[in-house]
């Protein structure tokens, strides 16, 4: 049943009824959907091992199979909950946010089915500049993976993304590149001629520059760390790094003190 929408101005009225309709299918692994989840192979494990390289995973912890214990990660633009569940077996508390109230239900009801993640999960509905001013400098890392060619105004979500981040701490970007490569394979191919993307999913206008990203997040004082490529391998479908970003690329950046 659909709710009033939270009113902010990142939010796309037309995105957010779309994310209301794929919500019904989020977790069927016998949908195109499913595919979404094959990014966690590579971009969990890169987030883990980067929280232990800076050293904000606590030693106690770094060597034990919940390395991430103590800390506490917000998945902005959450969705369906498919990076915060993926966390949270690491150990940390995992904030979920989003402002799709249809979806949180979906994620709130597929963590249940997990008694061991539920204590680590808390799924919250509300607008992340309103977070910010009630959370800021809370937590110890942010994540904000596929939200940003889905929002109006991606550079105030990444401003309010930063305020709810502790100085010295990570913030970690995920997107797809605006770029001729990115139209044909992301929208093009794998939406409408292999179907491995749900059609609609992308408007290939809301894609960005990886230098656009950096310069909104040193505008709002976090220094780029590094910047990865992602290609998708059709075949095995599988993800992997590459230096090539020309389909979709992730960075980290560090909030300066």
């Amino acid at each position: 049943m659909s709710t009033t929408p939270i009113i902010t101005p990142t939010a796309n009225s037309a995105e957010l009824a779309y994310y209301e309709y794929l919500s019904r299918m989020w977790w069927d692994n016998k949908t195109s959907v499913a595919s979404l989840h094959r990014m966690n192979a590579i971009r969990i494990p890169w987030v883990v091992e980067t929280l232990i390289k800076l050293g904000i995973a606590k030693n106690e912890f770094v060597n034990t199979d919940q390395p991430l214990q103590d800390l506490l990660i917000l998945d902005a633009g959450c969705g369906g909950g498919f990076v915060t569940e993926a966390l949270a077996p690491y150990g940390c508390t995992v904030v979920g946010l989003d402002i799709c109230s249809e979806i949180l239900e979906v994620a709130k009801a597929h963590a249940a089915l997990d008694p061991s993640l539920t204590k680590n999960i808390t799924y919250v509905l509300q607008c992340i500049e309103e977070h910010a001013e009630k959370n800021p400098e809370k937590y110890d890392a942010v994540i904000a993976f596929e939200v940003l060619a889905h929002l109006n105004e991606p550079e105030l979500f990444l401003e309010s993304c930063v305020k709810c981040l502790k100085p010295d701490k990570p913030i970690f970007v995920a997107t797809f590149n605006r770029t001729i490569a990115s139209f044909f394979l992301s929208i093009v191919f794998a939406e409408y001629i292999w179907g491995f993307i749900p059609r609609g999913t992308h408007n290939w206008f809301r894609f960005s520059y990886p230098n656009e990203i950096q310069e909104i997040l040193e505008k709002n004082k976090c220094k780029v760390q590094e910047i990865r490529g992602q290609l998708y391998n059709f075949l095995s479908k599988t993800w992997h790094w590459s230096g090539i970003q020309a389909l979709k690329f992730s960075m980290y950046a560090i909030k300066k003190k």
